[in-house]
């Protein structure tokens, strides 16, 4: 049964003063939907909170109680919470249906497997369950560290919001369901494996010129150079996601045909049973990481 409009409105207003009582930074989304509820940029009149230039969702998102009635006194608007200023990173665990494809991986069951590659058992923290048949996982950051957003970047139907990104708070509703908190609302530190996993690789622009394919080449050398002793000398609790991190920064290398795939099997598989990984657990964890890299690094971006 649908709630009267006042009563739907005093919900979502108490799940907007919940999640700033946290900490988190909230901002009013369309009701029924997931879009933000704020004017853009072109439609801005730079005046009021605008008046020294236009100011986006993330830097409009709030933990003033005063200010979040104020909003949802207006409607009710469904709840953002604006990520990297509270914090926080997410994990949105996609289904195949929100891929658009049966067919498509379930992320739930490609993060279980990333985790168990990684010897870890999935993180224990307050889990959101989305409207889609998802599911939010919600971590704290440390301190000074900036996460950015990624797509795929842990794995299939896995990605992550950080700064520049928001998710729909537990208590709003749209038109495909409600969003449902799934535990207690205790959220864990991220996990020191899945964030050297999250860590941005080095830009291929900040390489030397690839001007000449010499050049390349040797730049290729050194990098898996440095990623094999990264990967001999990865401590207990880093072993896994160290290596899958070399073998995906070297992929683009095997790529654009700068080192041969055996090659950089080779010195990663060395490397991974010197620091205490099993074989079968290398050759898993370099098979799947190789794979992606490969296949998302088909054009070389060659450098300014």
């Amino acid at each position: 049964m649908t709630q009267p409009p006042d009563i739907r409105r005093e919900v979502l207003l108490a799940a907007a003063l919940t999640a700033a009582e946290r900490g988190w930074h909230v901002f009013p989304l369309r009701p029924d939907t997931k879009r933000p509820a704020l004017h853009g940029e072109a439609s801005c009149a730079r005046s009021g909170v605008c008046a020294s230039g236009h100011r986006k969702w993330e830097q409009r998102a709030t933990t003033d109680p005063d200010r979040i009635r104020a909003t949802w006194s207006h409607g009710p608007f469904n709840v953002g919470i604006a990520t990297g200023p509270s914090g926080l990173l997410v994990v949105d665990l996609d289904t195949p249906e929100h891929k658009g494809s049966s067919d498509a991986p379930d992320g739930a069951a490609t993060f279980g497997a990333l985790c168990e590659r990684a010897g870890h058992a999935v993180p224990d923290t307050y889990r959101v369950r989305t409207a889609s048949g998802g599911t939010h996982l919600y971590f704290s950051v440390p301190s000074g560290v900036r996460m950015a957003n990624t797509a795929g970047t842990v794995a299939d139907s896995v990605d992550t919001r950080a700064w520049g990104g928001y998710v729909v708070a537990a208590g709003s509703i749209t038109a495909a369901g409600a969003y449902e908190p799934l535990c207690a609302p205790v959220v864990a530190c991220l996990p020191s494996w899945l964030h050297s996993i999250l860590q941005p690789a080095l830009k291929h622009s900040q390489a030397p010129s690839v001007a000449v394919a010499g050049q390349s080449r040797r730049y290729a050398d050194v990098a898996l150079a440095a990623e094999t002793r990264n990967v001999a000398a990865a401590q207990v609790g880093e072993r896994e996601a160290t290596l899958f991190r070399a073998a995906r920064a070297l992929g683009r290398f095997v790529a654009w045909g700068d080192l041969p795939r055996h090659v950089v099997e080779q010195a990663l598989q060395e490397a991974g049973e010197a620091c205490g990984l099993s074989a079968s657990e290398c050759r898993s964890t370099l098979r799947s990481a190789l794979d992606w890299s490969i296949a998302h690094n088909q054009s070389r971006r060659d450098a300014a």
